[in-house]
């Protein structure tokens, strides 16, 4: 597993300054301040620039970064998560199972829904990320446990 974390991915530029749009970005703003080290493609950076266009973070780097190079941080600098509360990479991988024994799949991504986040597994059912839905996720044995009837018919 890698010590580094995603918190973005270098967009379209904005401006002619070097600045650019940060896609998929992280909901941490202090990630992306003046200052913040990031990782791009795995190399070192520093924010020089940010500021906010539409609601998105624009920054520019001390350095140039290639559109869709991902940004990250080390994983020890992840504030801790709250009762309840995952990182997505801490899901993907992670074995889903219905109350009752039934395998569902793996999860390959969490993508934001309109209400709530989505875990999309491999075998291509989407399951609401909602309290309702999943019962239990237990990261030492890499399984989350969902009730029945979210996943559709056996």
């Amino acid at each position: 597993m890698s010590d580094l974390v995603t918190v973005g991915r270098v967009g379209k530029p904005h401006g002619l300054d070097g600045s650019f749009f940060v896609e998929h970005a992280s909901e941490d703003r202090e990630r992306f301040e003046v200052g913040a080290r990031l990782h791009v493609d795995g190399e070192p950076a520093e924010v020089v620039a940010s500021k906010r266009s539409k609601g998105r973070p624009v920054i520019r780097l001390d350095r140039e970064a290639p559109r869709g190079a991902e940004l990250a941080v080390p994983r020890a600098e992840l504030p801790p998560t709250g009762e309840g509360e995952y990182y997505e990479f801490q899901l993907v991988g992670l074995a889903v199972e219905e109350e009752g024994g039934r395998a569902l799949g793996r999860v390959t991504a969490v993508q934001p829904g309109v209400a709530n986040d989505v875990l999309e597994l491999d075998s291509g059912i989407a399951l609401p990320l909602v309290e309702a839905c999943v019962r239990n996720v237990d990261l030492e044995a890499a399984r989350i446990l969902v009730a029945p009837g979210f996943a559709g018919p056996s």
